[in-house]
């Protein structure tokens, strides 16, 4: 059987589309102008289609991407989406042939990271990808929660304030507000003009079922807003006439601790809504920690989030910043051999650098492990005791934990 892997065409574009609806399992037919303005924001260049005698059964493509890095700085990122293998072309290496591709041209291109959200756990990691940042969503039962609705949201009393905008403000707010984040927030990617377009209903797909949500800002004591939040809010009564309406954060942006709590407490004081929904968040959010009782936020996603795949480690290491001053050498094995080697890693609060070297190695690991570890989220004494990270010499584990890891957890709070 001829399979033939290649750079997708124009006039291939609407095929290779049905082929991604095939493999997510939507069989909508994607009308010429959905097609028309999917093209106009698409790099085809970057888009890979398997052809079987003409058909598309295999789909990959990548974008331009900035991801945040520990210490605020951002790195070039591969971002890979639209990956399906058509049911009946499974097991043929398809996956394996569009993933080398685009890893090659990435690395080319310079980029240091490539990065995807993994619908399904077991594929990435055999590509050298790790799991480097977790999300949660809470569901808060507002009347258990405990909070007194007379009390003013506690910026109030501090001289900060809340207002409703709309969304020409927030497309006029929100990216300087997200740089914001993204400069003390590892896992953060960029937003373009698009996003913002799409999330505050322009330009949006036809048949688009928009539903405007609600934005509310949150304004510092001197005025300078700190805080975004957009909410949509069903219509739901019980039977005596009593409110059982639910608030769902599609999305939150806060600079400042005192922005962060001001918007949750806001939203769990407004009249009628009895549940809050809270999107997807850091797992170690202050939300639940900020209700007289947190049982009352209850955890119902807790799932892997962006995985990373490290391109070129040199660039990637000295790119973060870190809290000690230590030394690591690392042995890095890939299998795809795209940036495997041994590293020695020096760092201190003032800086870093990555060098190869041939000096003994102090810790062993894939570089999907080192994935892992690069944000901050995982924990080298727990990859050791799984097995993931050899040491090489005693007490290396403890100290790659105390370079890597951070006191607050990553964060990518989008999709894509």
């Amino acid at each position: 059987m001829n399979l033939d892997l290649r750079t997708v065409t124009e006039s291939e574009y609407p095929d290779w589309l049905r082929a991604v609806g095939t493999g997510f399992l939507n069989s909508t037919v994607p009308t010429e102008e959905e097609i028309k303005g999917r093209l106009a924001h698409t790099d085809l260049s970057r888009v890979q289609g398997v052809f079987d005698a003409g058909r598309c059964v295999a789909t990959f493509r990548s974008f331009a991407q900035e991801l945040s890095v520990v210490g605020g700085a951002t790195v070039r990122a591969d971002a890979i989406s639209g990956v399906t293998v058509t049911p009946t072309h499974r097991r043929r290496g398809l996956l394996g042939r569009m993933m080398t591709a685009d890893l090659a041209a990435a690395k080319e291109r310079g980029e240091v990271v490539a990065s995807l959200l993994a619908a399904e756990y077991p594929i990435y990691g055999r590509y050298g990808f790790g799991p480097a940042t977790w999300t949660t969503q809470w569901e808060i039962d507002v009347p258990r929660a405990g909070l007194d609705p007379r009390r003013p949201v506690p910026s109030e009393e501090d001289g900060g304030r809340i207002d409703f905008v709309d969304g020409a403000e927030v497309r006029k707010l929100g990216p300087a507000l997200h740089d914001r984040l993204a400069a003390r927030q590892p896992g953060v990617i960029n937003r373009d003009q698009r996003w913002w377009q799409l999330n505050t209903g322009l330009d949006l797909p036809p048949n688009d079922p928009w539903k405007e949500p609600f934005y509310a800002v949150h304004r510092s004591a001197d005025g300078e807003v700190d805080g975004l939040i957009a909410y949509r809010a069903d219509d739901n009564w019980g039977d005596a006439k009593q409110p059982l309406n639910k608030a769902t954060v599609k999305s939150m942006i806060a600079v400042s601790p005192e922005a962060e709590r001001a918007l949750w407490l806001f939203l769990c004081s407004i009249d009628w809504i009895t549940t809050v929904r809270t999107g997807h968040r850091a797992p170690d959010d202050l939300l639940p920690l900020l209700l007289p009782d947190p049982r009352a936020a209850r955890i119902v996603t807790q799932a892997d989030w962006l995985w990373l795949r490290l391109l070129d480690v040199p660039r990637a290491l000295e790119a973060r910043t870190y809290a000690t001053e230590a030394t690591l050498v690392l042995d890095i094995q890939d299998g795809a051999g795209l940036t495997a080697g041994r590293f020695r890693l020096d760092v201190s609060p003032s800086g870093a650098s990555c060098t190869p070297t041939t000096q003994s190695a102090d810790l062993t690991l894939d570089v999907g492990d080192l994935a892992t570890l690069y944000l901050g989220d995982e924990s080298a004494l727990r990859l050791a005791a799984l097995g993931r990270a050899e040491e090489n010499r005693a007490g290396a584990a403890a100290s790659a934990e105390a370079v890597f890891r951070t006191a607050r957890r990553p964060w990518c709070p989008d999709m894509f």
